[in-house]
């Protein structure tokens, strides 16, 4: 079974897909499409998982992912060893010749397109990025390239939903601290001093602040649905020793 990518008519004319744990190779823990290179699976697996991406999408290209390390930071594609990858959470480019791509297991993977300009992103948004800003550097280093921010449209994947992510009291504090409305994306808990927090929703405002008109949101829950994709907090709550990662991609057209 190959790989069959969730695309989205808000990127009907650029090359893209957000991929669940479907069509790899990798077994055990792992098992399917991991993409991890930072994960405990076996490296030829994800090579092949890798490729499998790409053929998916856009065959011949060269695939580009980053060093994830929950910033706010955004670079431009280019070619880089496995082991010399910049730390970022983000990438843009206007080159056809990549396919870039970020991974994620909760997390929130967002993919951007200016089409007329031929220019797209592609970010991750943990709660840490999402709140120091990645979505906004990326569609900045977007129009450094020469996107404009009211033609940019943004594309949410697979993340945790709210009734999966409880949070404490004081991760509520951190988002109301920065902004009082940040409030509202945060429901009551089923446990004292907790709540549920829709990150989601979160990304999706943040989104449309910083000035896009289109935003399309996917609601598919990593955590509730195990045999699509891979979920850190799954894993954890499992207590199993390493989870896999799914990626997200698009690229400019050809």
């Amino acid at each position: 079974m190959h790989p069959h990518p969730i695309q989205t008519p808000l990127l009907a004319h650029t090359p893209h897909g957000f991929f669940g744990r479907e069509g790899g190779v990798s077994t055990g823990i792992h098992a399917g499409l991991n993409i991890g290179l930072g994960s405990d699976d076996d490296r030829d697996a994800i090579l092949e998982n890798r490729r499998r991406v790409v053929e998916a999408v856009t065959p011949g290209r060269s695939l580009v992912t980053v060093h994830q390390v929950h910033s706010p930071d955004c670079v431009v594609a280019d070619i880089w060893a496995d082991d010399a990858r910049p730390h970022a959470d983000a990438i843009v480019t206007d080159n056809p010749a990549y396919l870039i791509g970020i991974l994620t297991a909760d997390c929130v993977p967002v993919l951007f397109a200016d089409a007329e300009r031929n220019i797209v992103g592609a970010a991750h948004a943990g709660w840490k990025g999402a709140l120091t800003g990645v979505t906004d550097r990326t569609i900045e280093a977007m129009e450094k390239l020469g996107a404009k921010r009211d033609a940019i449209v943004a594309a949410i994947g697979p993340c945790i939903a709210r009734a999966s992510y409880e949070v404490d009291d004081a991760f509520v504090r951190r988002f109301g601290e920065d902004d009082p409305a940040n409030e509202r994306f945060f429901a009551e808990g089923r446990r004292a001093g907790h709540a549920q927090f829709d990150i989601e929703a979160y990304v999706v405002h943040r989104l449309a602040t910083a000035g896009l008109g289109r935003v399309m949101a996917l609601g598919e829950d990593t955590y509730a649905q195990e045999s699509r994709f891979f979920s850190f907090r799954r894993a954890t709550h499992k207590g199993e020793s390493g989870y896999g990662r799914q990626i997200s991609v698009i690229g400019a057209a050809a």
